[in-house]
């Protein structure tokens, strides 16, 4: 364990585990989100920065101000629509960043059934988050 300290605070900070399970998504991940995000980013018209796959408990995705992509590595346990609709919401912060009617907009422009989708990932991913460390 690391104790890390921070001004007169000590933080104990606990390992995280890696099991064989997120190993075989991890390397899932590395291969199919990139292909995903290359097949996208023309459509919505970007050029994605890096691309990293991390585990994660809260999040499917996020862009970072330089146009740097992150996803969880939990989305291969999701049908291959909804990491679609992922993929593609990160890729439209590459023109809006931030979730305004303008965001929306693209979004739909590029994936006209992106609700239906996002339906099933509130409907469902709190379940496939449990697979989390």
């Amino acid at each position: 364990m690391d104790f890390w300290i921070f001004g007169r605070r000590r933080i104990k900070r606990t390992p995280r585990k890696q099991t064989a399970e997120i190993d075989e998504l991890m390397k899932q991940a590395k291969k199919v989100i990139p292909e995903r995000v290359a097949f996208f980013a023309p459509l919505v018209g970007v050029v994605p920065g890096r691309i990293a796959i991390r585990c994660q408990k809260t999040r499917w995705g996020s862009c970072s101000a330089k146009g740097n992509l992150n996803f969880n590595c939990l989305l291969m346990l999701a049908p291959p629509e909804v990491m679609d609709s992922v993929v593609v919401h990160e890729l439209c912060h590459l023109k809006q960043m931030n979730h305004s009617k303008k965001f929306y907009d693209e979004v739909l422009r590029v994936m006209p059934d992106y609700r239906t989708r996002q339906k099933w990932l509130k409907e469902h991913g709190a379940e496939l988050l449990k697979h989390a460390y």
